[in-house]
């Protein structure tokens, strides 16, 4: 798509993220942001049939579905698990992914650095690989061998060293084989370049996140956000209150002990009978 398509996409995830938060109605939200959109682009017409899909379903990643020729695959598989009622996936970090994602889209993007930031995606946030995988593999981004590489990969996530499968489809692997044997010939086609391999090759077996880390601060590539630890610190001072109140009362209540007894018919209900009083 023109990249004025995935600038105004970038802006959308981003406002309806922001403003989710101020506990507007998901569909007003919808109704503003469509006509702040650019009308010269396809956004507008696909954020108005979100909002009926919304009204009529409840959730829009239906309609993101429906528009195949508009949101990729893995953008409608984000929505798709965050809106799953069985799912742990937080909605404003699916959104805010979009937003990096579509960003990225705008600028330069390779496969290489999507398929980095989708993988680290699915890895950081513990999402579904089969269907994770799959959507990935239907993105426009990938050809043909990038679509066979990432199907590969349901068989041997676990088994293989994520470095390692980065690493023997560099550039850099056929560069250090025809060291050895100059009539060296790959024989799967080559995905990721010599600066990626390098990466890979000094970050074998070790945490994968120190992996992307690397590639992102080296390449460039998005880095993709996590969830954030909720702040607690705007509950220091209601809690603060809650024990001192019920210090107060309990001094209250060791005076008038102190003073000859507490009165507890002030704790009775209004309207309510008192007990009867027991005979000495």
């Amino acid at each position: 798509m023109p990249r004025e398509e995935y600038v105004e996409q970038a802006w959308f995830f981003r406002a309806l993220g922001e403003r989710m938060q101020d506990n507007v109605a998901t569909q007003d939200v919808l109704h503003t942001l469509k006509n702040e959109l650019l009308s010269t682009c396809k956004l507008p017409i696909a954020v108005e049939f979100m909002a009926a899909e919304l009204r009529l379903t409840g959730v829009f990643s239906t309609a993101m579905a429906r528009l195949q020729h508009y949101f990729t695959p893995f953008q409608v598989f984000l929505i798709r698990e965050a809106e799953d009622d069985h799912s742990r996936f937080d909605f404003n970090i699916a959104l805010e992914i979009l937003r990096r994602e579509a960003q990225y889209r705008a600028e330069q993007p390779n496969p290489q650095g999507g398929f980095l930031f989708q993988f680290e995606t699915l890895s950081r946030h513990r999402l579904r690989y089969d269907r994770g995988l799959e959507a990935m593999a239907g993105d426009p981004l990938y050809s043909p061998d990038w679509q066979e590489f990432i199907r590969g990969l349901r068989k041997r996530i676990g088994l293989v060293d994520v470095a390692d499968l980065i690493y023997v489809r560099s550039a850099y692997y056929t560069v250090m084989q025809r060291r050895e044997d100059p009539n060296y010939e790959p024989e799967m086609p080559v995905l990721f370049g010599d600066k990626e391999g390098k990466i890979a090759l000094a970050n074998r077996r070790k945490d994968p996140a120190w992996l992307f880390a690397a590639l992102q601060r080296h390449l460039g590539y998005p880095q993709v956000p996590r969830l954030k630890k909720p702040d607690e610190s705007k509950y220091i001072i209601p809690r603060l209150q809650a024990r001192v109140d019920r210090l107060e009362a309990r001094v209250k209540l060791l005076e008038e002990e102190a003073k000859g007894g507490i009165d507890i018919t002030k704790f009775y209900t209004p309207g309510a009978v008192p007990p009867p009083e027991l005979d000495d």
